[in-house]
């Protein structure tokens, strides 16, 4: 909600508009809860210290982002079994506002026309986005609750061994999200991973361009309470 409110300020309004809010979700994270609590577990918890705060930062942003939002990219559905399609659905009709399309895709691919001339003008919408907080009566603040850190390594002679480091290591520090380039030993291509949450996925993807520095270089992202050391020594090996 802050970025489209800045599109009010007088020198971006008399030039550009919002035409519309794009929000993509990963269905398959989506389908196996990684944006919203354990509720069971925070019952527990409540039950013995009532004064505790169980705000989850990452199911207050993805709230916001669809709150928001004009149009849902409901990406990965390829990797949905039986009903969990309807189960994404259904959950994502409760949190969008009324009118929002949700566009069912495989690997990101969507004609570019089907993105542009919504004619939202969602700057001037606003009163009809409103953020979680802003909801339930509090004051408006900044998600600074997640950290992104870049780990940096040489060529890697073992593929198999880091990219079982990886797993482990978010597996055991809860990373949210994990992406970058690899330089595997003897390999004429760069190894591109991404995570998110549990999944990984890696894949050659191009071939080191002449000059071009062959070094591993893997982007971390997760709450603030991280800890980066022991993350970097794990990754390390």
């Amino acid at each position: 909600q802050p970025l489209v409110r800045a599109f009010n300020w007088p020198e971006i309004k008399r030039r550009v508009t919002v035409d519309g809010v794009v929000t993509v979700v990963d269905a398959k994270a989506l389908a196996e809860g990684s944006f919203a609590d354990d509720e069971e577990a925070l019952a527990r918890e409540r039950a013995a210290d009532p004064t505790l705060d169980h705000e989850n930062p990452i199911e207050e942003l993805f709230e916001d982002q669809l709150a928001c939002a004009d149009m849902v990219i409901v990406n990965k559905t390829d990797l949905l079994a039986g009903g969990e399609q309807e189960g994404v659905s259904g959950l994502l009709r409760n949190k969008v506002r009324p009118g929002t399309r949700l566009v069912a895709t495989r690997h990101g691919a969507i004609d570019v026309n089907a993105l542009l001339g919504v004619g939202a003008m969602a700057e001037d919408d606003m009163d009809n986005r409103l953020s979680h907080h802003e909801m339930e009566g509090e004051e408006q603040h900044d998600h600074d609750d997640f950290v992104t850190f870049i780990v940096s390594l040489g060529e890697i002679a073992d593929r198999a061994g880091l990219l079982g480091r990886i797993e482990r290591t978010i597996a055991a520090h809860d990373i949210l999200r994990l992406k970058g380039f690899v330089a595997v030993a003897g390999e004429k291509s760069r190894l591109l991973v991404q995570a998110v949450g549990p999944r990984l996925n890696a894949y050659f993807d191009r071939p080191w361009a002449p000059g071009e520095q062959r070094s591993t270089n893997l982007v971390v992202i997760g709450e603030k309470y991280m800890d980066r050391a022991a993350i970097e020594a794990a990754l390390c090996g």
